[in-house]
């Protein structure tokens, strides 16, 4: 019996490694890793982000459709062989597109991508419209730094808002001079807006506070992410009542080893925690973020892993679809990334990135970049 058209044939992996272009991360000559999550025997911020290996998937199907996946950077082997199985030989009308057979990993949200894609494509729609349709055309986005030396950030920020951007989210951890950085902003990059986001390294309130009140007399700090311990919810709520900065939660669902759930939101609301959030995650549990949100009156926007192109096409259509989105997003991997891996990259006009268009994920991957940066190749057929 020939199979369905529909059926998934096969699945091809590439790992790439896609280093940052030089400088774009930190001042030169300092290494400050970003990736908090632990990598083989090195604890969490310890390793750059792009050191770490990535996933592009093709998945086919029986009439030649291929849908693209991207997965989040250090993926598990073990947990891909395993999903694989269950998967080939079976067609996309049987899989329920809100929960996939696949189990809670990091994983999931790069098979989900791939399945997504050659979903829309087989039915010839844009990705956006399985999520309801796009409710913007164009998703407001910021642009990105780590640490920087005194008299570089204004540089920096200077650069990105000569180029359109109006935001600049930061990196910062408990000895970076953020007040400093605030300060050079505002007296050389007038009316740019700072997003500052601690990755929780602000350790308790009493820091915070500290920070934030020289701050809020600056008075271009536009939101403050996961200032201190995310467990430390009544904190959040009491930052809340000190500072005129609107205080948000990062809910990253790919941390799942880290705990974090999409309840997490509904939590954070109930404490009167947070002002908005920032959400990044899947297809599926992103429509379930933006309705919890969008029913509580609440902003959010999307976040990232400084990505590839695949995914933050995937992002931009979640963005456009998603009420809630109205802060500016984290799609800025193009701007860090060496490349994005696309033979046209996103349409970025400042401070705005365009919704793709056509079928699918809207955009095509560029072989030969993918060749280029490609460390490794596996496939699995019917």
């Amino acid at each position: 019996m020939r199979p369905s058209p529909k059926t998934i044939v096969e699945f091809r992996f590439e790992e790439v490694v896609v280093p940052a272009n030089p400088g774009s991360v930190n001042s030169p000559g300092y290494d400050k890793p970003l990736h908090m999550l632990p990598v083989g025997g090195k604890a969490g911020w310890s390793v750059q982000f792009d050191e770490l290996p990535k996933l592009i998937l093709q998945l086919k199907l029986a009439d030649g459709t291929i849908g693209w996946g991207e997965f989040y950077r250090d993926h598990n082997w073990a947990t891909i062989e395993g999903v694989v199985p269950n998967l080939l030989g079976r067609t996309l009308d049987e899989l329920s597109l809100q929960d996939l057979p696949i189990p809670l990993s990091r994983e999931y949200d790069g098979f989900e991508c791939a399945i997504w894609d050659a979903e829309a494509k087989s039915l010839d729609i844009p990705l956006h419209k399985l999520l309801g349709g796009a409710v913007r055309d164009a998703v407001k986005v910021g642009s990105w730094s780590s640490y920087r030396v005194p008299g570089e950030m204004s540089e920096v920020a200077k650069q990105f808002q000569a180029q359109g951007y109006d935001c600049i989210k930061l990196k910062a951890g408990l000895d970076d001079d953020v007040v400093g950085w605030c300060e050079e902003i505002k007296a050389n990059a007038p009316g740019m807006w700072v997003i500052i986001d601690p990755n929780q390294r602000w350790e308790n309130a009493g820091e915070a506070r500290r920070r934030l009140r020289a701050l809020d007399a600056i008075g271009n700090l536009m939101l403050i992410e996961d200032p201190i311990p995310r467990w430390m919810l009544q904190d959040y709520a009491r930052l809340r009542n000190f500072t005129a900065t609107p205080v948000v939660l990062h809910l990253s669902l790919p941390y799942v080893y880290q705990g974090q759930r999409p309840y997490d939101a509904i939590n954070a609301i109930a404490h009167g925690a947070v002002d908005g959030f920032n959400f990044n995650c899947g297809l599926a549990k992103f429509r379930d973020l933006d309705a919890i949100a969008h029913t509580a009156n609440l902003p959010c926007w999307h976040g990232s892993e400084v990505d590839l192109g695949i995914l933050e096409a995937m992002y931009v259509h979640q963005a456009a679809a998603a009420r809630s989105c109205t802060w500016p997003s984290d799609i800025f991997g193009r701007m860090i990334r060496s490349h994005d891996l696309l033979e046209t990259p996103l349409a970025f006009e400042p401070p705005f990135v365009r919704l793709p268009q056509g079928p699918g994920l809207g955009v095509t991957p560029s072989r030969e970049a993918i060749d280029r940066f490609k460390t490794g190749e596996r496939v699995f057929t019917l």
